[in-house]
C-alpha cells in the first residue's frame, strides 16, 4: 500500500485536473511529471473521469500516485478502485466514504472546513485532511489548527492556491497543497500547463523550509 507522506516528500503539490478529457490526460501528465509532480487527481465531475484515470494508471501508475477527486459516495469509491487508482479525495468529511476507502486499502484525503470535521476524518481512518476551501481557511487559521492537531497529521490546503500564497501556508505548517485552476483548466495546452507547473515548483522550492 502506498504511503501518502512518501509522495508528498517528493513534491507536496497535487495536480487537480478538473475537466480534463481522456485523450489529453497522458500528454498533460507527461509535462507534470517532467516538472516533478508525483500526485495527479482527476475529479469525478470531469468528462469520462474513470477513463482518464485508467489512462493515467497505464502511463504513470508505477511512478506517480493517481487518484480521483470529488468522490462523494461509496459506489464511486468502488468504481475508482476498479481502475487501480490508489487515492480518494473528497470535498467533504463523509465517514462512510473514508471507511470504504480504507477497506479497499486506498489512501483517503477528505475535505474539512472545521477542526471538528478534521478530527472526525482522522478518527475514521483518513490519511490526511484537505483544508477546503483554502480561500476561507487562511494561513492564520491553519496555524490555529496546528496548535491542536497531532504533530504528524497531514494538513493540505486546497482551493484558490496560487504560487504567491504558498509561502504563508508553508510557514503555518501546511504539508502540501492541491493545485487546481492555477495549474490546469480545460483548453490549456500541455506547454502552458508545463510552464505553470514549473512556476509552482520553483516558488515552492524558494518558500520551503530549508533543512538545517
Amino acid at each position: 500500500m502506498p504511503i501518502l507522506r512518501d509522495y508528498l516528500n517528493c513534491l507536496p503539490l497535487i495536480a487537480i485536473l478538473r475537466g480534463i478529457q481522456p485523450d489529453e490526460a497522458v500528454t498533460v501528465a507527461e509535462v507534470l511529471l517532467a516538472n516533478g509532480f508525483r500526485i495527479l487527481e482527476v475529479p469525478l465531475n470531469s468528462p469520462r473521469p474513470y477513463e482518464s484515470i485508467a489512462r493515467l494508471m497505464d502511463y504513470a501508475g508505477g511512478t506517480a500516485l493517481i487518484g480521483a477527486g470529488t468522490v462523494l459516495t461509496v459506489e464511486q469509491v468502488q468504481q475508482v478502485a476498479a481502475t487501480g487508482a490508489q487515492l480518494i479525495i473528497s470535498p467533504n468529511t463523509n465517514e462512510a466514504v473514508i471507511r470504504a476507502t480504507k477497506l479497499r486499502h486506498l489512501l483517503s484525503l477528505p475535505g474539512a472546513a472545521t477542526p471538528s470535521e478534521g478530527f472526525a476524518a482522522l478518527g475514521a481512518g483518513a490519511d490526511g485532511v484537505k483544508l477546503f476551501p483554502g480561500e476561507m481557511l487562511t494561513p492564520s487559521i491553519l496555524n490555529a489548527w496546528r496548535a491542536v492537531f497531532p504533530n504528524d497529521a497531514l494538513l493540505l490546503p486546497v482551493g484558490g492556491i496560487t504560487p504567491e500564497t504558498l509561502a504563508g501556508y508553508l510557514a503555518a505548517g501546511a504539508n502540501g497543497f492541491g493545485i487546481g485552476s492555477a495549474l490546469y483548466k480545460p483548453g490549456y495546452s500541455a506547454t502552458e500547463v508545463g510552464a505553470r507547473a514549473k512556476a509552482f515548483v520553483e516558488l515552492y522550492r524558494q518558500a520551503a523550509p530549508k533543512a538545517p
